[in-house]
């Protein structure tokens, strides 16, 4: 059965903070089965702002003392290995697939997936929405907005929340009959690799 992992980054330098939900089909709504949070310091030449604070609320010393990017890269690649065959899903795809490319020679399972967009799923369902930022899909949905939004873990639960939401307006599968279906309609493809050609159905 294939696993839906949530991903997020707070990335207003390279990267700062990382969290994903991961999620399995059930008769009901997705399950969680697993997740994961990290800060990450990011590399000297780009340091914490007060612009990036002020989003954010992570402060440069909050990441002073943290690893790296490859290292938790490294480590939700391997937390995330046992949950095989997935996909990913975020809130504007490119910008997640982007930097998972970026540091694929310390994630390359999670580089190798392709990243399902809520975006392109809601452009679909409500073409008729002039924006798609997450605050103004929350708000379309129904969605409570997070007390802490632009934090890593409660931006992927949001994400989430939207996903179950968008699968559930998918009336009768008229989109998405099929894993295959969503992955091609909605997906920004792993620039390296392949899909998993194994990748289960709904």
């Amino acid at each position: 059965m294939t696993t839906f992992t949530v991903i997020d980054f707070e990335a207003t330098t390279p990267a700062i903070e990382v969290a994903t939900l991961s999620l399995r089909p059930t008769t009901g709504p997705l399950a969680e089965i697993a997740r994961f949070e990290a800060l990450i310091k990011p590399p000297a030449h780009a340091p914490v702002t007060d612009f990036d604070t002020r989003t954010t609320g992570i402060r440069a010393a909050d990441v002073a003392d943290q690893p790296p990017a490859q290292q938790v890269l490294a480590e939700l690649d391997a937390a995330l290995a046992p949950h095989q065959p997935m996909v990913l899903v975020a809130h504007h795809a490119p910008t997640e697939a982007g930097l998972l490319h970026h540091y694929r020679d310390a994630c390359p399972g999670l580089a190798g997936l392709p990243v399902v967009d809520t975006i392109a799923m809601a452009k679909l369902l409500l073409p008729y929405l002039g924006t798609y930022n997450l605050d103004h899909l929350l708000v379309a949905c129904k969605i409570p907005r997070p007390a802490h939004r632009h934090r890593a873990m409660p931006d992927v639960e949001a994400t989430a929340a939207l996903f179950q939401t968008l699968l559930d307006r998918d009336t009768g599968g008229a989109h998405w009959p099929s894993l295959e279906a969503l992955i091609k309609t909605t997906a920004r493809q792993p620039k390296t690799g392949e899909p998993d050609p194994q990748l289960g159905l709904f």
